[in-house]
């Protein structure tokens, strides 16, 4: 939890009794339905919490945007980024029901009220549309974007266009290339100092 302080201060009590209660409900829930690797729950609040709300400082979503977060897994960077904007609606989305369970039993956990779930493939979402799309290292971006462009609003009433941002890390050349997109990267290592996010990168592509 400490890390999450070094670098974002300005929460409400009851966001930080969220941030703080994060760790013991993920680790309950893993004992039950393993969505986090075992050696990965220890770090839960950098390799996971931080590298989510790494969007958090690189953009400032408007209060009443919609956001989907594509194969959110066990709520990442869904959860926490719907602790940090309690006014953004998140609506997370997974393949896998049994991660859904553990997403839902977190947010009921901590009493978070903007996110909502839908056990499905990407590809099956339908009338609906977000002003961003959130995603981690769920894909290639090729495919991302693909799924991403038909769930973006064509404009947007906040600042920033409707985009796909997405974490990614290692050497992505190849993948950029393969996209045909053109994103805008920007290195979390240049946000957070930690080892962990060196070569970890946030890619955003607008509409």
């Amino acid at each position: 939890m400490d890390i999450i302080l070094k670098y974002f201060s300005d929460f409400t009590p009851e966001q930080l009794e969220q941030f703080g209660q994060l760790e013991s409900l993920y680790k309950e829930w893993n004992e039950k339905i393993n969505v986090i690797s075992r050696k990965d729950i220890d770090g839960l609040y950098e390799k996971h919490v931080l590298h989510s709300l790494s969007i958090a400082a690189a953009f400032e979503f408007q209060d009443g945007a919609a956001i989907v977060d594509l194969g959110t897994g066990g709520g990442f960077p869904g959860i926490p980024l719907a602790i940090f904007f309690p006014q953004v609606q998140f609506h997370l989305v997974d393949s896998i029901a049994k991660k859904l369970k553990v997403v839902e039993g977190v947010a009921e956990g901590i009493g978070l009220k903007n996110v909502t779930t839908q056990h499905s493939r990407v590809e099956e979402i339908k009338n609906r549309k977000f002003d961003f799309v959130v995603s981690r290292a769920v894909a290639p971006l090729k495919d991302l974007w693909a799924w991403s462009k038909p769930l973006l609003k064509k404009s947007s009433l906040t600042p920033l266009p409707p985009s796909l941002i997405c974490l990614k890390g290692g050497d992505l050349h190849q993948e950029i290339q393969e996209s045909g997109t053109r994103p805008r990267m920007m290195e979390i290592h240049d946000i957070f100092s930690e080892a962990f996010f060196k070569e970890k990168f946030i890619l955003q592509v607008s509409r």
